[in-house]
């Protein structure tokens, strides 16, 4: 139980995130079908009919998987719950989260069978409207909004409001993505084109009006937006935000290009669909993250200074000498064990215990070792990032093999990223694994090594087929996304949020990175030279940010 406690924190994030994901899709889903796909069956003959059936499969498969992750969700927490208290199931099963969750999982059952029998009539119209405000409420019964004590119930409604409008837009894309694709000519394009517009300004204005409420409400102040992990967390969500409205945007002149001119190409509006479709889910995750922590208008104490940033992040000359490992916290602590223990000829006891609910020491060794390992890690992501761009230029030949050096990178992250476990520390691979922190690392590096191999043999030809390319892309973006679920061992509040406030621009810039490579595989290559020198420097700029890394 004291495991399932340790990564209570971490699963719980993950799991609403894909909650929230799948719950867009389906509520996106059901106003796709009742706002386009069944008024303009009729309308676009053979091509209407397709899109109405591929909406109604595509709603049901994705309530089946919100009926999944709000069902994993529920028993998560009730299992926390029972291990916490020791109360039976039964008395805590009437809780408010799980009463909340319960509501959902129904209400995704309904919208799930309905999809799959498709019935026609016009009664299905009200009872799916129904389906969606009682998943709402149920949702909404989980925000910070019930917590509240004063104006609560103008804050359920807000955040109700606020993941209608994420579900119209956002949820709404890979509908209009796949409509898109089952339509061949210009006069369908325009018309769909255009009723989604109409659909996403709308969904546009429901989360721009209930986030700035809920911004009112949850941080308060200027101080709070940069001062508490909160704050932080939602100026991370409007960066992504307005990504996304330039992209909707450009959408949004095409399609008027489009009402004039029905032989406009629409691959741009493809291809922009698609980054939406990325960019909106990352928003998920962080929005996810929201939930891990407190509005920032409750945390009056220990919030971050604007000196301490700028104290924080004033740039100096990198540490690029390793400390020495016998003066980490564990291994110094293990030393002392393992001494006494020979002392008394008794089996010395573990300094750390991974998963055990404790959180492992730190001393200023550790910071150093932290520090060391993130500025070489940012030599190396510099020098990816000046090789790609060298490549890019087409002078320097050798430059293609610039995918190499994320290996060597993994390499070291792998060596160095967690000192105390194998293979230079005493505890054991798999029990490392119980601690949440060393398993993101692991998976980090997975990654790395990854899209690193796929890149490589895509420069140097190995690969020449349409599908690989799309791995570096996808999983630098992916790799972005968990970058702002990340969390840090740390007890001390406000180390941990300077940590997290340098964290945050990578994980942006990598999410630029990612999405600015898709772009520049999935346009025409005439068309390819911005996105293709985007991502590059934002590579550079990674290394830079890490260079300049401080942890003290």
């Amino acid at each position: 139980m004291a495991l399932l406690i340790d990564l209570f924190g971490y699963l719980s994030v993950v799991l609403h995130g894909f909650t929230i994901a799948a719950q867009s899709m389906t509520l996106g889903g059901v106003v796709f079908l009742l706002l386009l796909a069944r008024p303009f069956a009729a309308l676009l003959g053979d091509t209407g009919a397709a899109i109405l059936r591929r909406t109604w499969r595509m709603a049901a498969w994705s309530a089946v998987a919100l009926v999944v992750f709000e069902s994993a969700t529920v028993a998560l927490q009730l299992a926390v719950l029972v291990g916490t208290t020791e109360l039976p199931l039964a008395e805590v099963a009437d809780a408010s989260f799980a009463v909340a969750g319960m509501i959902k999982i129904v209400a995704a059952i309904g919208i799930g069978a309905l999809c799959f029998r498709r019935p026609i009539g016009w009664v299905v119209v009200p009872v799916l409207v129904g389906l969606i405000l009682l998943t709402l409420v149920g949702s909404a019964a989980t925000t910070h909004a019930a917590a509240r004590l004063d104006d609560r119930a103008m804050l359920l409604v807000i955040s109700a409001l606020h993941q209608l409008g994420a579900a119209v837009w956002i949820g709404g894309i890979p509908y209009f993505v796949m409509a898109l694709a089952r339509s061949g000519d210009g006069t369908a394009w325009r018309r769909i084109g255009k009723r989604f517009s109409q659909m996403s300004m709308a969904g546009v204005l429901l989360i721009g009006c209930s986030g700035i409420g809920m911004s009112i409400a949850y941080i308060g102040s200027i101080a709070a937006i940069y001062g508490t992990a909160y704050g932080v967390m939602v100026s991370a969500k409007v960066a992504m935000f307005l990504g996304l409205l330039f992209l909707g945007g450009m959408n949004y002149l095409l399609v008027e290009r489009l009402r004039r001119d029905a032989s406009t190409p629409v691959w741009r509006l493809k291809r922009f669909a698609e980054v939406e479709i990325g960019i909106g889910f990352t928003v998920f995750f962080a929005a996810a993250s929201l939930t891990s922590v407190p509005p920032g208008v409750d945390l009056t104490n220990d919030r971050v200074t604007f000196h301490e940033i700028v104290e924080r992040n004033t740039p100096r000359w990198p540490d690029l000498a390793s400390p020495d490992y016998d003066g980490l916290a564990i291994p110094h602590l293990q030393a002392q064990l393992d001494a006494e223990a020979a002392k008394e000829k008794t089996a010395a006891p573990p300094a750390f215990i991974p998963g055990s609910g404790y959180l492992p020491p730190r001393n200023a060794e550790d910071i150093a070792w932290s520090e060391y390992n993130h500025h070489w890690s940012g030599i190396l992501v510099l020098a990816i990032g000046l090789c790609a761009l060298l490549d890019r230029t087409g002078w320097v030949p050798i430059a293609r093999h610039w995918p190499l050096l994320f290996l060597a990178l993994a390499l070291f992250l792998f060596l160095r990223s967690d000192p105390e476990v194998w293979p230079l520390g005493e505890i054991g691979f798999f029990d490392s694994l119980r601690d949440i922190e060393v398993v993101q690392h692991r998976i980090f590096v997975t990654l790395i090594i990854g899209f690193g191999i796929f890149e490589w043999m895509v420069r140097t030809g190995r690969l020449t087929s349409p599908t690989p390319p799309l791995v570096f892309p996808l999983i630098t973006a992916v790799g972005a996304a968990l970058l702002l679920t990340h969390t840090h061992a740390i007890s001390n509040v406000k180390d941990q949020l300077l940590i997290e406030l340098t964290h945050t621009p990578l994980a942006l810039a990598g999410v630029t990175a990612g999405w600015a490579r898709w772009l520049e595989l999935r346009i025409p290559q005439n068309r390819a030279s911005v996105p293709g020198w985007i991502w590059p420097v934002c590579f550079v700029f990674i290394g830079l940010l890490l260079l300049s890394y401080r942890e003290a």
